[in-house]
């Protein structure tokens, strides 16, 4: 599936694993992409070399939101190269 692609920092887990959508990177994608985040929401994470899909959820407990993910399901983003037509 084709959902959103969001900067997650990877080390940015709470204690039931789940993504952290805090940092800088992810807050600037949401703005640049103009996101709102909403319970249920379905988005593709990455950083440089990792990604996953992962399903938003608010944080109660850390008054914030996050992303519930499969660790099992992290696969390596493939290169990304731009092909040029002359």
């Amino acid at each position: 599936m084709n959902y959103p692609r969001i900067f997650a920092d990877f080390h940015n887990a709470d204690e039931q694993g789940r993504l952290r959508l805090n940092c800088v990177g992810t807050i600037e994608d949401l703005s640049r992409q103009n996101i709102k985040l909403q319970d249920g929401q379905l988005l593709a994470l990455h950083d440089e070399e990792l990604e996953v899909d992962g399903v938003v959820q608010y944080s109660e407990e850390e008054s914030l939101w996050v992303a519930a993910i499969d660790w099992t399901q992290i696969r390596q983003v493939e290169d990304r190269l731009v092909q040029v037509t002359v």
